[in-house]
């Protein structure tokens, strides 16, 4: 399948982004075709790694209430181990590559603003960070699993 998905594929993820309880019946419904072929669609897409079907936790409503960004610079001999001590830490929700000063952004999501500073600590303690640079959410607008 190698990525490639059609208009058919792109509207079974779209349906199951609105509501991942949908059943295939109401799907075929909406899309107008059988239900069999948005059974054989759905495995399809599981199966070859691009729909992963989880539960999506308002972090809110479990406590999680303050979050920030953080800009690292590493040095390059030592990327690999910092990506996989920040993997460690639960509380890293995002980590990403990137060009330009900072070598990694990732996000990090604790109770409470209090908790932050904790954080930055444990990760400022990992070695082969060279540079950290924290920019504390304030205010979240949008935050989407929606892609197509």
């Amino acid at each position: 399948m190698n990525g490639q998905i059609d208009d058919l594929d792109r509207g079974i993820i779209k349906c199951l982004s609105s509501d991942g309880r949908m059943s295939f019946t109401e799907i075929a419904t909406q899309l107008n075709v059988t239900e069999k072929t948005i059974r054989s669609r759905y495995k399809n897409l599981i199966d070859h790694e691009i729909l992963q079907v989880v539960g999506v936790v308002n972090p809110t409503a479990i406590g999680v209430k303050a979050g920030a960004i953080i800009e690292l610079k590493v040095e390059l001999v030592s990327l690999e181990k910092v990506i996989e001590d920040l993997k460690a830490l639960r509380e890293v929700r995002f980590i990403t590559t990137t060009s330009g000063k900072y070598q990694l952004i990732t996000q990090i999501a604790v109770p409470a603003q209090d908790d932050l500073s904790t954080s930055f600590k444990r990760i400022r303690n990992i070695q082969g960070i060279v540079e950290m640079n924290s920019i504390i959410q304030l205010q979240v607008y949008k935050n989407t699993f929606q892609y197509i």
